[in-house]
């Protein structure tokens, strides 16, 4: 077990590595990291999300069908942030000190119904976005990872109120024309999906 020491700003805050269940639903903290991706404590989530938001950890998983279609859901209206937008497969946050694949393929079970075995890390960016339709503000280190099945979602309706497997060039253009019914990091994630798969 390692622990890595909050900054100065974060007076409070710790950081464990160890092995951790994965969590029934939505991480309550988040690990705060630096611009490298390093561990500088914790922080709850709603902390976190307040603006100017707090530079933390998350995951945004992609789905593609044999088709080479993305699955995509929208966010139910009762989320607290970037609600009712279409988004990528799901996302979310590791519990402190989780193995990311784990923490991701635990999420894509709860939010989808989705069971893959296997979720490949394709890379991982920084963005922040303000919600202007709620008081909070995204600031993630986002590592973007990658399935495949031919199943359809079962999505629990609190996370997930539509779903639909997206053609990437007619998705490509919708976003161009009409970004705003999309969640603000879906270029940028779907920027990591290869042409070939």
């Amino acid at each position: 077990m390692s622990t890595c020491e909050p900054s100065p700003a974060d007076r409070g805050a710790s950081c464990v590595r160890d092995a951790v269940p994965p969590p029934l639903g939505p991480s309550p903290t988040v690990e705060l990291v630096d611009a490298d991706g390093a561990c500088v404590g914790e922080l709850p989530v709603d902390l976190a999300h307040t603006p100017p938001g707090r530079l933390h950890r998350a995951f945004s998983v992609l789905v593609v069908n044999g088709d080479g279609r993305v699955l995509l859901q929208r966010r139910a209206r009762a989320k607290s942030r970037f609600a009712g937008r279409w988004s990528n497969t799901c996302c979310g946050h590791p519990v402190l000190g989780q193995d990311l694949a784990r923490a991701a393929a635990g999420r894509l079970r709860a939010e989808m119904g989705l069971e893959i075995e296997t979720l490949t890390e394709l890379g991982r960016f920084v963005y922040q976005a303000y919600d202007p339709t709620s008081p909070f503000e995204e600031h993630e280190y986002d590592h973007v990872f990658l399935g495949s099945t031919d199943r359809d979602p079962l999505p629990d309706p609190d996370e997930a109120d539509a779903w639909r497997w997206a053609d990437r060039a007619a998705l490509a253009d919708d976003l161009s024309e009409h970004p705003d019914r999309y969640s603000p990091w879906l270029p940028q994630v779907l920027a990591f999906l290869p042409t070939t798969v």
